[in-house]
Parts: C-alpha cells; structure tokens; sequence
C-alpha cells in the first residue's frame, strides 16, 4: 500500500510543480498562445495522483498489489505516464520558447499512450480476478421425498 500511496504523493508534488512551471515559463516568455504545457498540470494530478487514490482504495478493498499483474501494471503505467508527460513538457516548452516541435515526438508520445494503455489493460485484468466470485443462484431442484399418492 505505501508504495500505491508514494506515488500518488510524488504525482501531486510533480503536478503542483508543473503548473508553477507552465505559469512562470509563459509569463517569463510574455507567452500568450496555446501549448501543451497548459494541459500537463492536470494530466499529471489526475492520470496520477488521483488514478493511485482510487488504486490505494482498491488495494485496500481487494489486496491488489497480491495480484500476478499488479508489479507489471504499477511499471508499465507509470513509465507510461512518465514518457507521456515528458513528451507534452518538453513539446509545450518548444512551442513557448518559439521552436517547432518536429514529428519525433508525436511518435514517442503516441509510444506513450499505448504504454499508459498497457498498464490499464493489465490492471483490469488484475483486478477483476482480485475481485470476489460470486455465487450463481442455483436453480431449483426437485425434491426426491415427494412421493405422489
């Protein structure tokens, strides 16, 4: 559990950082356009600090981390979101410092988004079999002491 609890912890620092960052890079630039800088903030607080909220709940519910998949989900998600993250910092920094971000980061964050998407798919999986079974209601059985008179 404390390993799901650091990481939402270290997401909500980088996400708070993030925004002091968009907003002092942008005024220092007298940066008035869009980049994707505006954006990293939020992605960052809620892709990681409240996705790893909702997965401590869980934990706590449904032991996940006892899961096969959980160290392959927890991994591969956050590499995901790491290389997502970057990509959209150093593509929004370029574009405030007036650089044209060429197509090789659209590849490596595209790279990002299916890592992100891996790491989900491995944790569905993972939870649903966390999840209990449950029980299928049985059908009627006739009773073998009737006897007809």
């Amino acid at each position: 559990m404390r390993k799901i609890y650091v990481a939402a912890h270290v997401y909500m620092i980088l996400g708070l950082i993030s925004g002091l960052y968009y907003r002092e890079l942008t005024k220092a630039k007298d940066f008035t356009g869009d980049s994707q800088l505006g954006v990293v903030h939020t992605h960052i607080l809620a892709l990681g600090m409240l996705f790893f909220l909702i997965v401590l709940a869980l934990e706590k519910l449904f032991t996940l981390s006892d899961g096969k998949l959980f160290n392959a989900f927890f991994w591969v998600y956050n590499a995901g979101l790491a290389l997502t993250v970057g990509m959209m910092l150093l593509r929004g920094t370029m574009v405030v410092l007036g650089h044209q971000p060429g197509a090789a980061l659209d590849g490596i964050s595209g790279l990002g988004h299916v890592t992100i998407t891996l790491g989900l798919i491995f944790f569905f999986i993972n939870l649903g079999k966390r999840l209990p079974e449950t029980k299928k209601a049985e059908a009627p059985t006739l009773s073998s002491d009737r006897t007809s008179s």
